[in-house]
């Protein structure tokens, strides 16, 4: 796994990098990770978060937009496993996750809001491969995001 510091990365590409505020903590048992962005937009309703996960994750981030809800769980210990065994380097969730115990057993970067011990509803709503906006930037599928304990930095190319 490559190694790096979102601040180095910072002084180094100043100009072509900008970062999410600090909302989110670190939930995984890897708190350094990155890789091109694939989006989620649901809200309080991971069917769409469940279908991405199943498939290849070739070394990817899945941003899950979930409005900054923290009433249920987007995300718990079947879904992160699901991402380990698929190849997700993370998911980063602007809402809940669940099962945090577990997830932080596991090889991914996990980002969340918070915890929460509801499951979230399965209707199927929402959208996949949308830019979406929160922690004061817009987040495009394919960016590549950076994650550390420091925080979380984008940029349109790879930097390491």
């Amino acid at each position: 796994m490559t190694q790096f510091a979102t601040a180095d990365l910072c002084d180094a590409h100043e100009g072509r990098v900008v970062a999410l505020e600090s909302l989110l903590a670190h939930f995984g048992g890897v708190s350094c990770f990155c890789g091109p962005v694939q989006t989620v937009k649901a809200f309080e309703d991971n069917v769409l978060v469940k279908a991405e996960l199943a498939k290849p994750g070739d070394g990817r981030v899945l941003v899950v937009d979930a409005g900054g809800s923290l009433r249920c769980a987007m995300v718990g210990d079947i879904l992160a496993q699901m991402a380990v065994d698929n190849g997700w380097a993370g998911i980063v969730v602007y809402g809940a996750i669940r099962d945090s115990a577990a997830i932080g057993g596991m090889p991914l970067g996990v980002m969340a809001l918070g915890t929460h011990p509801m499951k979230s509803i399965k209707k199927g709503a929402g959208d996949v491969g949308i830019s979406v906006t929160f922690a004061g930037q817009t987040i495009r599928p394919g960016v590549w995001l950076y994650a550390d304990d420091d925080g979380v930095i984008l940029a349109e190319a790879p930097l390491t």
